[in-house]
């Protein structure tokens, strides 16, 4: 429930983000390009899985995962009641700071509490459990039903505002529900020593130190601009995965050659994740602009909010994750994670396949009707749900003993890396209409789940998934000898 009001606020938001930013001020918004404005949504939801490494290192070192959730909640509700002041871009980019600081620090922490739940767990249960947690969020995902209402029909700002009375409903709820975790992730796994701390404090004050010279640099040559910000943090958001596998892989963290050989098919995976984000969270941008610009919204004489067609896909988490749960666990072992992430990656190809047939049925100004998204949304969820809880489990299930909570930030870096992406090439789709965009980067989708599909029986024998599988708990410790495998 904690994480259905989170979700209220994060998703209602960002159903009339883009909308905002591309509004023209006389109109309340702030008057950027479309691509400009794809551009800032997309680094903005990058940077919020980014954020989700650092705040899974403070709840593994400092502050443990129970005090991250919460002040990372409070964090969140004063970003959007920043984002309510109408008071000029100035606070817009304030507020969404600091969502993108409390989300790091709930996100991956949350998510590492219900793998903590599932501890003892076999792999198809586990998955289930995942799932039934993502049914959760896309409860609150339906929040475009107010926040967007209100938002387009009434206020921008506004509907700003019902986010944070969002996030101060979901920040009650967990401190009033928080004794039913049974004392987990009440501490840091592996606190700080002194001598840590000290060295931390450091790095933290060198990269602040080394982001206020670039600002000052950047200031009299003329590239300090919105364009370019969005261009360095896409690259922040590439660089920092790199190194973060490079440090893993190649540091002596004590990581055992199983260990080693699971985060290697991980990097794998982890990369056809990002080609699956790249396309599927353009939801918030190239496809709310579609909706808005280019679609038949009426329904019996009453014209609906665009960012209503948001709801599509949580609507379809809801009525599907049930049975896909149910299907994991039918299914057992027989079919593994790598195959799982190749027919999201087909999946979520041929959506934007449909999206270019729907974009060159506008050509010429035409709207298109509804359909288009419902079955482009129908594609992208049976997608989610074979990629998404499944990964949030294989994180738990891959996760070397050294790296708890940070490794559930891992996996939020492939959403990083390609919504970071996906707002750069969304420059390229023409304000959402470019059917060539759609068919070139839907086919690229594809090919990279085909050639998944080509290694997947490899993957699953060096992960061990199967069989051969003993299911680890999210320490990365293996299953007691003599405990039954299923």
């Amino acid at each position: 429930m904690t994480e259905v009001w989170e979700r209220f606020s994060f998703y209602g938001m960002r159903a009339i983000l883009a909308l905002f930013l591309s509004a023209a001020v006389i109109d309340g918004g702030l008057g950027l390009s479309t691509g400009t404005a794809a551009a800032v949504v997309g680094v903005y939801n990058a940077m919020v899985y980014l954020a989700a490494l650092p705040g899974g290192w403070l709840a593994d070192r400092v502050l443990g995962p129970r005090r991250a959730v919460l002040v990372g909640a409070l964090v969140i509700m004063s970003g959007h009641i920043s984002l309510a002041i109408p008071a000029g871009a100035g606070f817009v980019y304030l507020g969404l700071a600091l969502i993108v600081c409390g989300t790091g620090l709930l996100k991956p922490n949350i998510s590492s509490m219900v793998g903590h739940l599932y501890e003892h767990s076999d792999a198809a249960r586990r998955d289930a459990g995942f799932s039934l947690f993502y049914m959760g969020i896309n409860l609150g995902a339906l929040s475009p039903f107010v926040v967007g209402a209100l938002g387009q029909k009434v206020s921008y700002h506004l509907g700003f505002a019902v986010a944070a009375v969002g996030m101060l409903f979901g920040v009650v709820q967990y401190v009033a529900g928080g004794r039913g975790l049974r004392g987990i992730g009440a501490r840091p796994a592996h606190p700080l020593t002194p001598a840590e701390r000290t060295r931390a404090l450091k790095a933290v004050g060198a990269a602040l130190a080394t982001l206020a010279l670039l600002v000052l640099v950047a200031g009299p040559l003329g590239v300090l601009t919105l364009d370019a910000a969005t261009v360095f943090l896409t690259v922040l958001a590439v660089v920092v995965p790199a190194c973060y596998f490079a440090y893993i892989l190649g540091g002596d963290h004590g990581l055992t050659e199983l260990e080693k050989a699971r985060m290697r098919v991980y990097l794998w995976l982890f990369l056809a994740a990002a080609v699956f984000w790249m396309i599927f969270d353009q939801a918030a941008t190239t496809l709310t602009i579609f909706a808005a610009t280019s679609t038949d919204l009426t329904v019996a004489g009453w014209a609906m909010p665009s960012s209503w067609t948001q709801n599509i896909n949580p609507i379809f988490i809801i009525l599907f994750a049930p049975l896909m749960a149910a299907l994991w666990v039918r299914l057992g072992d027989r079919v593994g994670t790598p195959v799982k992430f190749a027919i999201a990656l087909v999946l979520a190809g041929l959506s934007f396949v449909a999206m270019a047939l729907a974009a060159t049925a506008a050509a010429g100004g035409a709207k298109v009707s509804i359909l288009w998204l419902v079955a482009v949304y129908l594609m992208q969820t049976i997608g989610e749900l074979c990629l998404s809880p499944v990964g949030l489990s294989v994180t738990t299930r891959l996760a070397p003993a050294a790296f708890g909570s940070q490794m559930m930030g891992v996996w939020f870096l492939a959403v990083s890396v390609g919504d970071s992406v996906g707002g750069q090439v969304a420059r390229l789709s023409d304000g959402g209409s470019s059917p060539a965009y759609y068919l070139w980067s839907g086919a690229f989708a594809v090919l990279v789940g085909l050639v998944l599909f080509l290694f997947a029986p490899r993957l699953r024998r060096i992960m061990r998934e199967g069989a051969l599988d003993t299911s680890r708990n999210l320490s990365g410790s293996d299953r007691p000898p003599g405990t039954p495998l299923s």
